[in-house]
């Protein structure tokens, strides 16, 4: 049905996001560096590496993200309670960026944060715990002559 074209879709957003954050920590950390910044006294080098790190690692997370959606619109299956727990940790993530966003960053940032999570939502619904390949209809079989 729709569950394989929302994985694969679900997949291909959050494999373009990756890089995307990993850029947006980029320009972060070299305003940091260039203004020589620091928050409470820490030093300005640590913050410069902290905020590589975190888009490093937030990529990271956004592709392994991806690969669970892509590996279930690829199977149709659903996917292992590891798989579930990171597409769910996406999803919360998404959500308070996006509350967030709409404040800092205005309706258009909050606009693409909730389509995610609506796909990332999506994609764990269409897998979710009632669903088994097995118990879906292949097609009626013929009639009996």
């Amino acid at each position: 049905m729709v569950r394989r074209p929302i994985a694969l879709v679900t997949a291909a957003v959050l494999l373009l996001e990756a890089p995307g954050i990993i850029v947006i920590n980029a320009v972060m950390a070299r305003f940091v560096k260039a203004q020589s910044m620091s928050l409470d006294g820490m030093d300005p080098d640590a913050m410069y590496t902290g905020t590589w790190a975190l888009g490093i690692a937030s990529g990271i997370a956004l592709a392994l993200c991806a690969l669970v959606a892509f590996l279930a619109g690829i199977r149709d299956r659903r996917p292992g309670r590891a798989a579930r727990g990171l597409l769910i940790g996406c999803a919360v993530v998404h959500g308070v960026l996006a509350a967030v966003a709409v404040g800092l960053l205005g309706w258009a940032a909050f606009t693409f944060l909730v389509v995610v999570l609506g796909l990332v939502v999506l994609t764990l619904v269409a897998y979710g715990e009632g669903y088994d390949k097995a118990a879906e209809p292949l097609g009626e079989a013929p009639a009996a002559a």
